[in-house]
């Protein structure tokens, strides 16, 4: 049967991708490590299952953890009760969300902006993002490249773990700057084996589309780091496949 992307994928996320969680922890660290002990609270968007947002509320952040997919939200919520850890759960758009406060921080990893459904979406995304921070405050996150578009999305993959087993086969266009993975997904039950089926899209942007759409939504500092030197293991991370964003909301003048 075919559900929308991550419908059936929640539940086993975290068993099936924790892998790469380690040399996440470690890019987010190196690029916030100065930037954390000074603020209060954060945003993290796309939160998945909420590892970010609760290694954030573990850090004494105040924590929004925002996802579209509602079967997303119930996993991080469920985590967040059960570590006690102050993570409000929020279901809703990255292009179009507001919170109840304005925050010091809001973070997008694991290339999740690159799955909103148009080029120009990111122009929402970063308006957005700029008005759910504070003066002053930081947005971090990163993006898949073209060369990742090129090169590593249309392969063929898998992961297996105890229970399920894990299937995509991608595929790019390069002239649309548009790619996406056929994801087929084992589960065990009992004796038998159930399959599901979903699909996961992604568009990517160049850096100077990234940084033009920064700085029309207020973002006067940008920094960048090449992702590679965090995933030294990993095969299907290479140099110019995904990048690190650091950017700061412009703060007037006092």
């Amino acid at each position: 049967m075919t559900k929308p992307a991550y419908r059936s994928l929640a539940k086993y996320y975290d068993q099936l991708f924790g892998f790469g969680q380690p040399s996440s922890e470690g890019m987010r660290r190196h690029v916030l490590g100065k930037i954390l002990p000074r603020i209060g609270s954060a945003c993290d968007l796309a939160c998945g299952t909420g590892r970010t947002a609760l290694a954030l509320a573990g850090a004494g952040l105040r924590v929004y953890g925002l996802d579209l997919s509602p079967a997303m939200c119930a996993v991080a919520r469920k985590k967040a009760l059960r570590a006690r850890l102050p993570v409000r759960v929020i279901q809703a758009n990255m292009r179009s969300f507001r919170l109840p406060e304005p925050v010091d921080l809001v973070t997008c990893e694991f290339d999740a902006i690159n799955h909103v459904p148009k080029k120009s979406d990111l122009g929402r995304v970063t308006r957005a993002v700029a008005r759910a921070l504070r003066p002053g405050g930081y947005f971090y996150f990163d993006v898949n490249n073209r060369l990742s578009f090129e090169k590593t999305w249309p392969l063929t993959w898998f992961v297996e773990k105890p229970g399920v087993v894990f299937v995509a086969r991608g595929g790019s266009d390069p002239r649309h700057d548009r790619a996406w993975a056929d994801i087929e997904l084992f589960i065990r039950d009992g004796r038998l084996w159930r399959r599901f089926r979903e699909r996961v899209e992604e568009v990517c942007w160049t850096p100077a589309e990234v940084r033009g759409f920064l700085r029309q939504a207020g973002f006067d500092r940008v920094r960048a780091w090449d992702v590679k030197p965090f995933f030294p293991d990993d095969p299907l991370i290479r140099p110019g496949h995904r990048t690190i964003y650091l950017a700061r909301r412009f703060e007037p003048s006092r």
